[in-house]
């Protein structure tokens, strides 16, 4: 194949299936949970805070290791990590299935998140090493719209299974998707593509994990009563930790994450857009599972039959704004993503009341899916073009970081809000019902809307009270959340605004890091 035209692996199409079904399992591990929580909670009596940590084990897993775990595979292997990641993730959906308390699901989410960490970032390194030219920007543009689209379509899945099996059996989803994809991985991917000889900055990656667990375990904390201590040491371990890292990448010989190239416009402007609108993404339906079941009253099927219109619209989106961004450039396709999360936002802050009609949830779900579609190729894209091919597990980790520690993040910060909304308004609603209620009963009503149906159970004469009251305090805390992803996405798009290059400037830019890269390398 000519240069201009690209070049592309030998049997290029089974190998892209391979590492898109690799990437499938990890995106499907991360979806499958939110369906279930409502009968999580109920199974375990557990409070709004562990039904966030185990939304948010798997994203916590995957964000803690995916810079580090990157960096082993551009040294000893990204077939290895690969093969190795799809291979653990069964035992660890086996321990989720079958986990006998929350804390025991939590830990099997963590490392679900910690294997999904091995395989997944290795999948967009290997296309940016096996593929250039166009056919890079289509294959990531497949890589991020079906690995998005499956990711929607797991709620789907969870809700049909949950229909005839229990809680535990979401987790067992994928497991015939990864015997698949790991036998394709075996078979057609290529064991050694470009990568390096250097010593990997091991001390840095603990830094680095030490940082993002720190700040999101910070992040889920911070509403529970009496855990203020706790939190606030979390946070200040994650901020020692990440100043620790910055000056340790600053002054290694071979760094873990190459400050001198994550400061390139195109790359950090990049990973903050893709942060926000992956974290959107998956903060949304965290949210929006919740409210079908708890408020609508929708079933575990109803509930995962409707994000459809966000896996449809991905799949449908996401080769298009590979074509976007290369006649318009990755800014106008981001933006033009952005646009379509924010009106998803208003939509839901808007419209979804209780006895809202199902138009107008389909309504948000098609809006954030569109926007997604239009947003994740570029926000890849651009990561992968500004660094050098020998450091592609370092692009693949950040593009893995933007899904992950975005949806950590901003799962975190709207199970937070959602908790302490939920807390604050049922307090008032205690408050004002005029009823004598013991300490006791305060805390089972105020902890989760679980906790507040499984009391509803106990005293049937005040069942309707109870649901009510529930449904609710539900719906204050979710417009707290609505509001937070409202100002984020506004905070983003003026970032990729006002410091993200138009066209012909990031095109120019784009070819002086190349022939920088290569000119050190030449050099080395």
């Amino acid at each position: 194949m000519s240069a201009a035209a690209g070049t592309a692996p030998k049997r290029a199409g089974l190998v892209l299936v391979a590492l898109i079904l690799v990437a499938a399992v990890a995106n499907l591990n991360l979806a499958v949970a939110n369906v279930a929580l409502p009968d999580i909670g109920d199974a375990f009596n557990a409070s709004q805070t562990a039904l966030d940590l185990i939304a948010v084990g798997y994203s916590l897993g995957l964000a803690c290791s995916v810079l580090w775990l990157g960096a082993l595979g551009d040294r000893y292997g990204r077939k290895l990590l690969l093969v190795v990641g799809t291979a653990l993730a069964v035992p660890m959906s086996c321990l989720a299935a079958w986990a006998p308390s929350d804390g025991v699901l939590f830990v099997a989410r963590l490392g679900g998140g910690l294997a999904a960490g091995m395989a997944y970032p290795t999948t967009l390194a290997l296309i940016t090493a096996l593929w250039s030219g166009p056919g890079r920007t289509k294959s990531i543009a497949l890589w991020s719209g079906i690995g998005g689209a499956i990711a929607a379509l797991g709620p789907l899945l969870s809700g049909l299974v949950l229909q005839y099996f229990w809680w535990g059996s979401v987790f067992l989803i994928t497991l015939p998707l990864a015997v698949v994809a790991l036998v394709l991985a075996i078979m057609f991917v290529p064991a050694h593509v470009n990568e390096t000889t250097d010593p990997v900055d091991n001390l840095g990656g603990i830094l680095s994990v030490l940082a993002v667990g720190g700040l999101i375990l910070a992040i889920n904390f911070a509403p529970v009563p009496n855990a203020d201590t706790l939190a606030l040491g979390l946070a200040l371990i994650a901020l020692a930790a990440l100043v620790a890292f910055t000056i340790r990448q600053k002054r290694a010989a071979n760094p873990l994450y190459d400050l001198h190239v994550a400061a390139r416009p195109t790359f950090w402007v990049a990973a903050c857009a893709g942060i926000i609108v992956f974290g959107s993404l998956m903060g949304a339906m965290f949210i929006g599972q919740q409210f079908l079941q708890n408020v609508l009253g929708y079933t575990t099927l109803q509930a995962g039959t409707a994000i459809l219109p966000a896996a449809f619209c991905m799949v449908l989106v996401a080769p298009r704004s590979a074509k976007v961004v290369e006649d318009h450039g990755a800014r106008i396709t981001l933006l033009i993503g952005y646009v379509f999360v924010l009106l998803g936002f208003v939509t839901m802050l808007l419209l979804w009341k209780e006895n809202v009609s199902y138009w107008k949830v389909g309504l948000r779900y098609a809006l954030v899916g569109i926007g997604v579609g239009f947003a994740g190729t570029p926000a890849s894209h651009s990561l992968t073009g500004s660094v050098p091919v020998q450091r592609a597990g370092m692009a693949s980790g950040t593009a893995d970081l933007q899904r992950d520690l975005g949806g950590a993040i901003m799962q975190s910060i709207f199970g937070a809000l959602l908790t302490a909304g939920y807390a604050t308004a049922m307090t008032a609603a205690i408050g004002s019902s005029g009823k004598h209620v013991t300490n006791a009963t305060e805390a089972q009503l105020t902890k989760s809307f679980a906790g507040a149906a499984d009391l509803a159970k106990q005293y049937p004469h005040y069942a309707s009270q109870i649901t009510s009251a529930a449904k609710t305090s539900f719906l204050q805390g979710d417009q707290w959340a609505y509001t937070a992803g409202i100002v984020a996405v506004l905070l983003g798009a003026t970032l990729v605004f006002f410091l993200f290059p138009k066209q012909e400037e990031e095109e120019r830019l784009l070819a002086a890091y190349h022939a920088e890269d290569s000119a050190a390398q030449a050099g080395s």
